[in-house]
């Protein structure tokens, strides 16, 4: 019997792991009718205690665009949560009814408790300000497609750099690959934990803290924007303050590369300005394409189906 394996950090896999999860990625892009009978019969599980339009969605479509079904609940609201039940109890009804499940927690590490009392295969779709795997895995997709691979290049992650989950799960991604440099953009307020920045040192890893985006845009090859996370705020004041701090525009554009990309994990509020959507730099709509892509992947190599 293989052995029971979940998804909750990108570093969960090795580096030639994910190369073999993309690729299989960029099989299922060039013949999604070929996949779309290899879980019939299976079922997914979505348990989001936080609320979600395109995780959940890409997560429930990939699991369709397979053959399978679905079942699940989007709000912790409509589910035993509200009565009290914990989230071990709860893996532990939903693994008798389904046969891999999607989480995502407002709670750190809520994720894998649920895997620790799990007998099918927990995804991590989200914990906190933690980690967001799936976003990572569909973050270096993106990349190596639009690149040709995942090494050599100069990256500039912009905007709230403390709360992101996505920002840290890229960063400790990315890190694995060698000749990426990091430009890390934010107020003085939002800068990248310092876990991360010591993690970058320790492994000698080139990094630089801006606050200016102009000043840094002739030297990036992606440039990943997030957006400034109200839900993550413990103050009004300090969100209204901040969460215009970067806009990017046609004139700020105008200073990058040719052949730079921008990349965002959505949803986008105001900080790509919707002028640069038609910007065959902006890659963020097709983020979302891959994101599918390897959705499918991850199923399937969690199901361990050929």
């Amino acid at each position: 019997m293989e052995k029971l394996r979940h998804m909750m950090n990108p570093l969960d896999f090795s580096v030639e792991e994910l190369e073999s999860l993309f690729d299989l990625a960029g099989e299922i892009e060039r013949d999604m009718e070929g996949y779309s009978h290899k879980c019939d019969g299976k079922i997914l599980a979505t348990c989001f205690y936080e609320p979600s339009t395109r995780t959940r969605l890409s997560f429930e479509t990939a699991m369709l665009r397979l053959g399978g079904k679905c079942m699940g609940f989007a709000d912790a609201s409509n589910s035993s949560a509200a009565k009290g039940e914990s989230v071990a109890d709860t893996i532990r009804v939903i693994s008798c009814f389904a046969d891999i499940c999607a989480m995502r927690h407002p709670k750190e590490g809520a994720p894998m408790v649920a895997a620790s009392k799990s007998s099918i295969p927990v995804i991590n779709a989200g914990d906190g300000g933690h980690q967001h795997p799936t976003q990572t895995l569909t973050d270096l997709l993106t990349i190596r497609s639009l690149y040709g691979k995942l090494s050599n290049f100069t990256i500039g992650l912009c905007g709230d750099l403390k709360f992101g989950r996505t920002v840290h799960s890229l960063i400790n991604a990315l890190s694995r690959y060698e000749g990426i440099r990091f430009i890390f953009i934010s107020p003085k307020e939002l800068r990248v934990p310092d876990y991360i920045t010591e993690m970058l040192r320790q492994k000698g890893i080139p990094y630089e803290e801006v606050i200016k985006l102009e000043d840094i845009m002739p030297q990036l090859d992606f440039l990943y924007m997030t957006r400034v996370q109200k839900e993550r705020f413990f103050n009004e004041e300090d969100y209204i303050r901040l969460r215009n701090f970067y806009i990017l525009d046609k004139e700020k554009m105008a200073l990058a590369k040719e052949n730079m990309f921008i990349l965002h994990p959505l949803p986008r509020v105001n900080e790509i300005s919707v002028e640069l959507d038609d910007d065959p730099r902006a890659a963020y709509f097709k983020q979302v394409q891959y994101g599918l892509y390897v959705r499918m992947a991850l199923i399937l190599t969690l199901l361990n189906i050929k």
